[in-house]
């Protein structure tokens, strides 16, 4: 109750502010509350000395992200995993084996043994990821989706950063 109370009592147009998110989802709005709700569900990480550490306060990273990509067997992983890091485009990529994966393709239900690709590269290089992906993968509809990094060990992010292009 105290939660939509306090949501109203503040106004929609009061809890949404201008850029960021609006960018991203092609909405009009962006949510300015964000970091209070980030600190009350601990996504906001705290370094030894007990500060908050978020990534977009630092000056010294660069917009971040983990990119799953899955491949057909070990040596489909190792052999793209060692092209995307060569060129740069990611700072390190993870092989997680044994994945099933379940889908739908083409009206029949799918079950396939996979390996996982995690891969830690700055956002403005997803793009340049994705066609080398599809470039270089095997299957006709790779999967390659990503999700923000919203922070973390400072010192691993400025390695991200110094790792890519």
């Amino acid at each position: 109750f105290m939660g939509a109370f306090f949501i109203l009592s503040l106004g929609l147009s009061n809890l949404c502010s201008s850029t960021s998110i609006s960018s991203r989802i092609g909405s009009a709005l962006s949510l300015s509350f964000v970091p209070l709700v980030r600190s009350s569900l601990g996504v906001e990480t705290q370094n030894r000395k007990g500060h908050s550490l978020r990534m977009e306060a630092n000056q010294t990273t660069v917009p971040s992200i983990v990119v799953y990509v899955t491949v057909p067997n070990k040596e489909a992983g190792i052999k793209l995993a060692k092209s995307i890091v060569k060129e740069r485009l990611a700072a390190c990529v993870n092989r997680v084996p044994g994945v099933e994966s379940i889908y739908e393709w083409k009206g029949e239900i799918q079950s396939d043994s996979e390996e996982l690709l995690i891969i830690k590269t700055r956002e403005s290089l997803l793009g340049p990821l994705t066609d080398h992906v599809k470039a270089n993968h095997e299957y006709e509809v790779p999967e390659v989706i990503s999700l923000p990094i919203l922070g973390g060990n400072v010192q691993y992010l400025e390695w991200i950063k110094s790792s890519t292009r």
